[in-house]
């Protein structure tokens, strides 16, 4: 703190020689009234006492000899400092500040003492206050007391009414320094696992996004994002006291593990608890995919431990979503997104494991989040069409009826077949809204075949209906509504719901299938044999065609050097049997090869669907086929 500075001082002003000090100069150093005391004319303090005191002269004296008495005495540091930077007068705290002498602080250069040269900034805006264009500064410094402690101080210059020297002073503010430090560091940290918290991690993210391009940095960043599997059932069963318990321990361990692979590399990561039972550690400078992969296969291992509990003996797995990037273009939030998403896939494969960003996969998502948000609108717009595809008798090759195909002809993706929107509407509830629209177009359609070829055996329509369109819709008016409008019989109108869907129905669902069944509509299980496969149900519920699942039947293929699977044919003839037994019909989905319809027909299935006789067509191919007699294979 000694020595004088290398910067350019202010020049020098004069300060005029006054007699005793005025009332106006002491009223305007009453700012730093209190500090302890009030100074009066510190301007004084730098001259010698007048030659021949008069009476009022001695008052003035003995007034001077207060002040500067009271300005030694302070507890405050302080010093006077001429416009060229340089101490006129220090008071003994200022001395014991810095570890020197009183006398030995005079002409010393005050930004040396407390350390304002430091940096530009500070530098220019303590000249200006010397220079006279500012009335006051102010800034907080470090400085090292001469016992070896470190000390906070705010550091106050402020020119004096004399104008031509200026008062510096200094406060403690180590305490309030301290203090401000306790408070943010529980503000940023998670009381039960002492981690820094999701405020704190967000901030050193930032930061390491920011500095990512200085001398020396990889300029990449890796990220474990992991939730705890079940954690849910140990707070309600053990309760929350153990579920804390038990996140403190995880917490510990991944600290373990991160502390073991920065060490490892020469350097460290952050582990912090982002809320719930949601972990992240994040690595700076990652030296690419490999090592967060080791990192994530560790912090695993290191999980599926047990632990010890105060005699409560747990164990628990983790789902972890690893992403490792360059920072160029990479913001705190989208790393943030892709992370939860890739935890969200390492849940969704079966949990307990950790699984690694795929660009393809979350391009997947992303393309599948745009059909969402556009799925609505795109039915008002009537964006969808339908297609069908016979289904042809097995014994006499004619077609008997349609199924009704739903396709998207999305303005941005070209034509998506079913499976691509058709669980998106199903989750967003537009699929009762959807699925009226198909069967009202449906039918319509069916209706204008009758119209357009009268002499021949009209052709039954089956319609696909999702389970939500029974729960979420009146399902029977609306089929009433339907047919009423469009004049189709109800007998030619087939309903099809998916095994599952239909083996559990009970309740609303089954009233509603009951009723439709008694206005004449039939129903369908379709894809029959790979669900519940629930014989019981078939003799209670309203079911009047099971439509075999395509597995079976392409078990029965001989061409291009397969062997067909005797045990599925013995399956497929099984169920014929029962189902006719039922009352109930039989279609068989995916026929491909002339083979298995030969064999199809010879064990008795009633209606068959496949390329074999069709792709799903448009409208007025279906025309061309009616009584056009059995179609050519």
């Amino acid at each position: 703190m000694s020595g004088t500075s290398e910067r350019p001082r202010a020049a020098a002003v004069a300060a005029p020689d006054s007699g005793a000090p005025s009332v106006t100069e002491r009223d305007a150093l009453a700012m730093l009234d209190g500090t302890g005391f009030a100074l009066g004319e510190l301007r004084a303090l730098t001259r010698p006492a007048p030659v021949q005191p008069t009476p009022a002269g001695h008052r003035a004296d003995r007034d001077l000899r207060d002040y500067r008495a009271a300005f030694n005495a302070a507890r405050l540091p302080m010093a006077v400092v001429d416009r060229r930077g340089t101490v006129v007068t220090a008071n003994d705290a200022l001395a014991e500040l810095v570890g020197s002498e009183r006398a030995e602080l005079r002409d010393r250069a005050a930004a040396d003492l407390v350390d304002l040269a430091s940096d530009d900034r500070t530098w220019h805006a303590y000249h200006e206050v010397l220079r006279g264009r500012r009335s006051r500064f102010r800034c907080t410094r470090r400085l090292k007391h001469p016992d070896g402690r470190t000390l906070w101080a705010e550091v106050t210059v402020a020119p004096l009414p004399d104008g031509g020297t200026v008062l510096l002073s200094l406060s403690d503010i180590s305490e309030r320094r301290e203090l401000h430090a306790r408070i943010r560091h529980l503000q940023m940290h998670d009381p039960v696992t002492r981690l820094p918290n999701r405020t704190l991690f967000f901030e050193r993210l930032s930061a390491a996004l920011e500095s990512s391009y200085d001398h020396g940095r990889t300029g990449r960043i890796g990220l474990c994002y992991l939730d705890l599997d079940g954690f849910k059932a140990v707070n309600d069963t053990l309760g929350h006291r153990v579920g804390d318990r038990l996140l403190a321990a995880v917490a510990s361990r991944l600290t373990e593990c991160a502390d073991s692979d920065g060490h490892s590399r020469g350097g460290s990561h952050l582990v912090a608890r982002l809320g719930g039972d949601e972990f992240a550690v994040l690595v700076e400078d990652s030296a690419g995919t490999e090592q967060l992969a080791d990192l994530a296969r560790t912090v695993l291992a290191a999980l599926q431990l047990p632990f010890d509990l105060a005699g409560q003996r747990l164990s628990v797995s983790a789902s972890i979503g690893v992403v490792e990037r360059a920072t160029d273009g990479t913001t705190p939030t989208g790393l943030m997104q892709v992370a939860d998403t890739t935890l969200y896939w390492a849940k969704a494969d079966g949990k307990a494991r950790w699984t690694l960003f795929d660009p393809e996969r979350n391009a997947h998502r992303m393309t599948r989040q745009a059909l969402s948000s556009t799925l609505r609108p795109a039915v008002e717009r009537e964006e969808f069409v339908l297609q069908y595809q016979p289904l042809v008798g097995m014994a006499d090759g004619a077609v008997q009826g349609v199924e009704a195909l739903v396709r998207w002809s999305h303005p941005q993706f070209g034509v998506l077949a079913p499976d691509r929107f058709i669980g998106i509407a199903e989750e967003d509830g537009s699929i009762v809204q959807l699925g009226r629209w198909v069967l009202r177009t449906a039918c319509l359609q069916a209706r204008q075949w009758q119209r357009d070829h009268p002499a021949e055996r009209p052709l039954f329509v089956s319609v696909n209906v999702a389970v939500r369109q029974v729960w979420d819709s009146d399902l029977v008016a609306d089929v009433a509504a339907i047919l009423a409008e469009t004049g189709l019989a109800p007998r030619l109108l087939q309903l099809e719901l998916t095994e599952s869907a239909v083996m559990g129905s009970a309740g609303r669902p089954l009233q509603a299938l009951q009723a439709l069944s008694d206005m004449g509509v039939r129903i369908a299980i379709d894809d029959f044999g790979t669900g519940y496969s629930n014989l019981a149900y078939l003799s209670r519920l309203p079911v009047s065609v099971l439509k075999l699942d395509g597995s079976f039947v392409r078990g029965f293929r001989y061409d291009g050097g397969a062997h067909p699977n005797p045990a599925d044919e013995t399956i497929v003839e099984t169920l014929v049997h029962l189902a006719h037994r039922l009352g109930l019909t039989v279609t068989a989905e995916c026929v491909e090869t002339a083979g298995q319809a030969a064999r199809l027909r010879r064990i008795g299935c009633d209606t068959g669907q496949g390329w074999l006789y069709s792709r799903a067509v448009g409208p007025e191919r279906i025309a061309e086929m009616i009584g056009a007699g059995p179609l050519k294979v």
